[in-house]
């Protein structure tokens, strides 16, 4: 099966070049290439223990290189190598709360990082766009409960979200370089908080249920009230592809926002409705918010993505919930591989 089938791609080619494909969000959208019969290669760190990656067994399964970002000439042998049609860039340091403990590597990491892959892309004939995928932290957000647009103000309040609204700098310069002669067509992809099957990684939601849930422990929950714009992890990769399409087309995207279609839900709302479809009914132990390290509330507005792509979340944020408890219930209780797992959820979407 196919997105030209399904008309929601035709003029992507490949082989497309993921960075990060290592990570959670970069395994999912390299299963779904996959899926389409698009050629996939991948740049990315090693993958950490027990992430999805991991757990499908990736490793050697598509042509990929296991090194730095930072590392700009193995990115330059890299691409001359395989020459890929596009670039879809996502590897970075994504966690909010070791963004605290190591700024310097997380901004090296997503400005510089960023700034080396373009750079390499720029020397080339054959790149002829870079997805750059941001995030929603990268507004200016007053605490007012405002759904962002992709022209509302930047600033970053904590290091992570100030490292990529410095990325974002780096698109902005790359794109006016770009208007100068025939270069590669950059845009940013701005999505909310993703979840799905899989994912194991620290200081993060579900993970931290699912091993609450797993071990039946009582599970700690901060920032109960917190909203966040949860969505399945298919959900913006879709999204992305379907606007990298665009551009090929020749639509001029600057940035672009995937997120929900329904209002954010707090954190408290979230974790209920997504438990549910867990067996055995888990214990949580909601905290008092925290030393407000991370922005408290969180809205996206993608009436964009909806009107030049028609794009749409397949799952709303309680089935996205859902489907993610399901993921681990079917993997862990049904004995259904994590792969035919993923697969599942990749035939539904399609």
């Amino acid at each position: 099966m196919s997105y030209a089938t399904n008309k929601l791609i035709t003029s992507i080619e490949g082989p497309i070049m993921v960075t990060g494909h290592t990570g959670f969000k970069g395994t999912w959208l390299t299963l779904l290439l996959e899926q389409l019969g698009v050629p996939v290669v991948g740049y990315s760190l090693p993958a950490n223990h027990k992430t999805l990656y991991q757990q499908l067994d990736r490793l050697g399964k598509i042509p990929e290189k296991l090194n730095d970002i930072n590392d700009i000439d193995s990115i330059r042998i890299f691409i001359n190598e395989y020459k890929p049609s596009c670039i879809i860039h996502m590897a970075a340091q994504a966690i909010v709360l070791d963004s605290y403990k190591n700024p310097f590597q997380t901004f090296s990491t997503n400005v510089m990082g960023t700034a080396n892959l373009l750079t390499a892309a720029f020397d080339t004939d054959y790149v002829k766009s870079v997805v750059v995928v941001t995030t929603d932290k990268v507004y200016k957000n007053l605490g007012i409960g405002k759904s962002f647009k992709e022209n509302d103000p930047l600033e970053g309040k904590d290091p992570y979200s100030a490292s990529k609204v410095g990325t974002e700098a780096v698109i902005a310069a790359w794109q006016k370089i770009a208007s100068l002669g025939n270069c590669p067509k950059i845009f940013a992809v701005r999505a909310g908080n993703v979840i799905g099957g899989g994912d194991l990684a620290n200081d993060r939601l579900f993970p931290d249920i699912i091993r609450g849930l797993i071990s039946n422990y009582s599970i700690q929950i901060r920032n109960p009230k917190s909203t966040r714009p949860w969505q399945h992890v298919l959900d913006p990769i879709v999204g992305y592809l379907q606007a990298l399409d665009a551009v090929l087309k020749g639509i001029d995207i600057k940035a672009i926002n995937f997120g929900p279609s329904d209002e954010s839900l707090t954190v408290e709302e979230i974790i209920t409705v997504g438990s549910s479809a867990w067996p055995i009914k888990p214990i949580f132990n909601l905290q008092a918010e925290s030393n407000n390290l991370e922005s408290q509330d969180l809205h996206l507005d993608s009436t964009y993505a909806n009107s030049i792509l028609n794009w749409k979340p397949h799952w709303s944020q309680p089935e996205a919930a859902k489907a993610t408890i399901k993921w681990w219930d079917k993997v862990i209780n049904k004995s259904v591989s994590p792969l035919n797992a993923c697969l599942d959820d990749i035939s539904e979407v399609l």
